[in-house]
């Protein structure tokens, strides 16, 4: 199911890893459940310069008052472009609720093509003067082989990866969500020894940037309910070098659920970090009822009846410990083949995009 700088020693291990990457040319001394993006090379349409604004954030928190980025090209917007030009204009309307507001953008790129993704992504953002948020997704046995099967072919071509990715990123402010459902997923056993080292390789190699803030996805508070083991498990992927965690990716639990777990788990986890929760789609909460199925799909998969979230923010987002609320998942783009007819995992639906907006204010 998807769903703090570096100090003393790792401080050191961040330094070597610059140098290794800077070694490499990887890094320049200037300014559950999505497959790849479609690749992006070397522009982005739409992408207009923006009037700058202060980006001033708060040492504890990297992402406070960031202005977030939106995609000028996400499938929301190409959509509204598209539905307008057909003269429906109510439905445009209705999905400018989607559109109009900043979502991750899902990074699966091949070794060869992810550094130039990754740029082209925070070159349009910076023209904006706006903060990405990407999410690494490759890790090795991807999603444990359910519906976002795939990833890297081995544990050395994941290493190669994140380093392309980190590459990419060339010191420019940028969010990075690792890997969701990798953690929770290592808990019930799946690639457990392998993976914990591959996270805590990925968040060394990420921070040595100097620009990213760096969120171990953490699950959500209806998978791994003994926050004492996703503490020990955040511990053994690297948290202590990470900028925090992120909850409830693609998932559906409300607000205040995941920020009371989310301090729970914080306050197991030493250095006690902040974290983030995907809010896109939980303005219903899950659906009602028990068994883990509905309609014959799982209930995290696609489920009718929901409501956009709260708008992304790094500002005023009732906690302390919560650095902001985002839209990890982006609404309208499917779960997976759950039911007949439902499209594969990170596909773009717009009939199931269309419902969540008519439905939210």
């Amino acid at each position: 199911m998807v769903a703090n700088a570096v100090a003393g020693g790792g401080a050191r291990a961040a330094v070597m890893l610059a140098l290794t990457l800077g070694g490499l040319g990887l890094v320049s001394g200037c300014g559950k459940e999505d497959p790849p993006e479609p690749s992006a090379a070397a522009s982005y349409r739409n992408c207009a310069p923006a009037s700058a604004g202060a980006q001033a954030a708060a040492p504890a928190n990297p992402l406070a008052g960031r202005p977030l980025f939106v995609d000028p090209n996400g499938p929301a917007v190409l959509q509204v472009e598209r539905w307008t030009g057909q003269q429906r204009a109510a439905d445009a309307a209705s999905l400018r609720k989607i559109a109009d507001r900043p979502a991750a953008l899902w990074i699966s790129d091949g070794p060869g093509t992810v550094g130039a993704r990754v740029d082209a992504v925070l070159t349009c953002a910076a023209t904006q003067g706006q903060l990405p948020v990407l999410v690494a997704y490759n890790i090795p046995n991807r999603d444990c082989g359910k519906y976002s099967s795939g990833g890297a072919a081995s544990p050395d071509e994941y290493k190669a990866w994140i380093r392309a990715f980190a590459g990419g990123v060339r010191n420019r402010p940028v969010a990075v969500i690792l890997e969701p459902d990798a953690i929770a997923h290592a808990v019930e056993g799946c690639e457990t020894e392998s993976r914990y080292s591959l996270l805590s390789d990925a968040v060394a190699v990420l921070k040595a940037t100097g620009s990213a803030a760096v969120y171990l996805d953490a699950g959500n508070p209806r998978w791994i309910t003994d926050v004492r083991t996703v503490a020990t498990a955040l511990q053994r992927s690297g948290i202590d070098g990470a900028d925090g965690f992120a909850l409830n990716v693609a998932n559906f639990i409300t607000t205040p659920e995941n920020v009371a777990y989310g301090k729970q788990v914080s306050d197991a986890t030493p250095g006690k970090p902040h974290f983030v929760i995907d809010t896109s789609r939980n303005g219903a909460g899950p659906v009602d009822g028990t068994g883990d199925e509905i309609d014959g799909g799982p209930r995290w998969c696609n489920p009718p009846g929901r409501l956009l979230g709260a708008a992304p923010t790094t500002t005023n987002t009732g906690d302390t410990r919560v650095d902001a609320l985002l839209w990890i998942k982006r609404p309208g783009e499917s779960d997976g083949t759950c039911r007949a007819g439902e499209p594969p995992a990170g596909q773009w639906w717009p009939e199931y995009a269309l419902d969540l907006a008519q439905r939210s204010h």
